[in-house]
């Protein structure tokens, strides 16, 4: 106990100027960082793949050829192929973004479903998993100086940077609604919903 009590002394003798100053030197290693605009586009989409990859995970391997047959739905994408183009957009603009050609085998032309041999759930995965790491990185290289300057190979329609970063969320979270309609269409509540109160508890008291 002496020397517990020896310490808390010393302690306490420690000029108070000293104290000031550790107390500041504290206070610069927790003060956050000065907002980027890569950070802010980036938190975006880290906030995205969370509830897509979350929502692509959830369904189950059977239902991931499922798509709607009740209603005018003939020729929509199945829940695979949902998955598969928004993994396959997400490279298309994120490799413009970066002024890259699209990794070997991903192929963004046509409908942009992505490469037939891509099939099941877990490969599934991985590749929007690759899509969303490469957006990172791409995102990563977007600064005050080039978020709207103009692209040499824009996407049509977009043609900067910070364009394409943006669009793609919207295009993103359109395939996600969709991909929840299937999802509730085979009784599965996506992640996202789970432990939410009810948006409309005269309909739905469960959900």
């Amino acid at each position: 106990f002496r020397g517990c009590s020896l310490g808390l002394g010393m302690a306490l003798q420690v000029p108070h100027a000293r104290t000031q100053g550790l107390a500041q030197g504290t206070q610069q290693r927790v003060r956050p960082l000065a907002p980027t605009i890569a950070g802010e586009i980036d938190a975006q989409l880290t906030f995205l793949e969370g509830q897509f990859v979350a929502a692509a995970e959830a369904m189950p391997e059977d239902k991931y050829s499922f798509a709607p047959t009740n209603g005018a739905f003939e020729g929509v994408r199945s829940f695979a192929l949902q998955v598969r183009h928004v993994a396959t957009a997400n490279f298309l603009f994120f490799c413009t973004i970066m002024g890259e050609a699209p990794p070997p085998g991903v192929i963004v032309t046509g409908v942009a479903n992505g490469p037939d041999s891509i099939r099941t759930k877990e490969q599934i995965l991985k590749y929007l998993r690759a899509s969303f790491a490469y957006g990172h990185r791409a995102i990563a290289s977007i600064t005050a100086q080039n978020a709207i300057e103009p692209l040499r190979s824009p996407v049509p329609f977009i043609n900067t940077r910070m364009g394409l970063a943006t669009f793609s969320y919207a295009h993103a979270f359109d395939h996600y609604g969709q991909m929840v309609v299937f999802m509730r269409s085979n009784g599965i509540v996506p992640p996202a919903s789970v432990g939410q109160p009810p948006a409309n508890p005269a309909k739905q008291p469960n959900r």
